[in-house]
């Protein structure tokens, strides 16, 4: 089926089911069709609730001229992956039911996308003031190593590994979701699109450029606010 008569999302969606998890007691479609940022890679996500399974899985399918990727649960296991998200600070389960478009309910979803918003409005576990210290230390170290490397093949991912660990204090430090792969950029702008741009821009100018300075700038200034850049008398694990 060509990219001009496959199906929309939404009935392939329905379809999808109907052939695959007839007897299932509910099923969402999310990612980003549903957010309406879909591109002509993306694919269909549908999580499927089906009590007959033992264990939660993910499988990958090309059906009905779509790539779709499922996630399956039984009427508890969902609830394992709610808490490692929520350990980690990415919600990514939560996310897909709660902004999912129902497909399928027999009196289940409704509570699960409940208990998907209160996860998400309640946000992340507070750094405690210990962490915040060893995620200075951890920024300090990049830093510094990002501003001495000579070599421009190790300085990328320097900058790869600063990037990660900046979006991350400032998300976590504000008690804000963090991020993966684009869904850095996403959470960043959820919370602050003025910042975001901003980090882009140091980024990008380093990237393009091999210019350092604003890395180098965005990043002190992230740490400012807790005390500055952390090297003398840092400790972990010490008894």
């Amino acid at each position: 089926m060509s990219e001009f008569n496959k199906l929309k999302p939404i009935e392939t969606a329905h379809q999808f089911i109907n052939k695959y998890f007839p007897n299932c007691q509910g099923a969402v479609m999310a990612g980003s069709v549903v957010r309406g940022e879909e591109t002509y890679t993306s694919d269909l996500d549908i999580v499927v609730f089906d009590k007959s399974i033992n264990s939660s899985y993910r499988e990958s399918f090309i059906d009905f001229g779509w790539a779709i990727e499922i996630f399956v649960h039984n009427l508890t296991s969902y609830k394992f992956f709610f808490n490692l998200d929520y350990k980690v600070a990415k919600p990514a389960m939560q996310r897909m039911i709660f902004e999912g478009i129902i497909l399928k309910d027999e009196g289940i979803i409704v509570s699960i996308k409940k208990e998907a918003k209160e996860i998400l409005e309640k946000g992340p576990e507070r750094w405690t003031e210990e962490t915040i210290k060893t995620k200075r230390y951890f920024i300090t170290d990049a830093l510094d190593d990002f501003i001495g490397c000579k070599n421009r093949a190790e300085e990328i991912f320097i900058a790869n590994t600063l990037a990660e660990l900046i979006h991350e204090f400032v998300l976590r430090t504000n008690g804000r979701w963090i991020g993966s792969s684009k869904w850095i950029i996403r959470a960043l702008k959820q919370y602050d699109e003025k910042f975001t741009e901003e980090f882009v821009e140091s980024f990008d100018d380093y990237y393009k450029n091999g210019e350092k300075s604003k890395v180098v700038h965005l990043s002190e200034m992230v740490l400012e606010p807790y005390g500055g850049r952390l090297f003398q008398g840092f400790s972990s694990g010490k008894k």
